[in-house]
């Protein structure tokens, strides 16, 4: 039995110390996985906070047949974040169609018109963001919208790289297409 199979025993009965050995052993990649994804320090600390409490609340389901103890807190971590970003991009969504929002976000000096454009233009966009394939909208909001790199996207999507970017690519012409054609159709 390996030191790593001995500590993930010990933990499966209640074991303290052995948890905070393992915690402490994973807590690096981690907390590396939620960086990429979240893209702040503060933000990326409690998605490893949730990350870790997944972990303990799934060791029951960890076989050692199945692979390195690493790899599956890795696949836990790489999956609670993704459900995490899903969440975080729902919730984007859903406050960006609110036109209370977009009134807060409006200069005083800015007419009454330009600010019923710019709700317009955001819904339009956002709209047109939704309407994209997954796999092509989900490299856009990363890059786009999150500010990653093609590598962060690539190692978040856990596609290749060349993938990444001609889904950017197709994505963008989707994306503007579909916002020509709503912009033709309202006049």
């Amino acid at each position: 039995m390996s030191d790593e199979a001995d500590l993930v025993g010990r933990c499966r009965r209640g074991d303290e110390t052995a948890w905070r050995e393992l915690v402490a052993r994973h807590t690096r990649r981690v907390f590396g996985i939620a960086y990429r994804f979240v893209g702040r320090v503060d933000e990326a600390e409690d998605l490893t906070q949730d990350i870790f409490v997944k972990v303990f609340q799934s060791l029951d389901r960890y076989r050692e047949s199945d692979g390195a103890f690493s790899t599956w807190v890795g696949t836990v971590a790489r999956n609670h974040a993704i459900d995490d970003y899903r969440r975080r991009r729902q919730e984007r969504a859903r406050r960006l169609d609110d036109p209370a929002l977009l009134d807060a976000v409006a200069s005083p000096a800015e007419s009454a018109q330009r600010t019923l454009e710019r709700a317009d233009q955001a819904r339009l966009v956002h709209r047109g963001l939704r309407a994209l394939p997954a796999d092509l909208r989900e490299p856009l909001v990363l890059c786009d919208l999150q500010g990653l790199s093609y590598d962060e996207a690539a190692t978040t999507l856990q596609i290749p790289l060349g993938t990444v970017k001609s889904r950017i690519n197709r994505g963008r012409i989707e994306l503007a297409r579909r916002l020509l054609a709503a912009r033709e159709a309202a006049r």
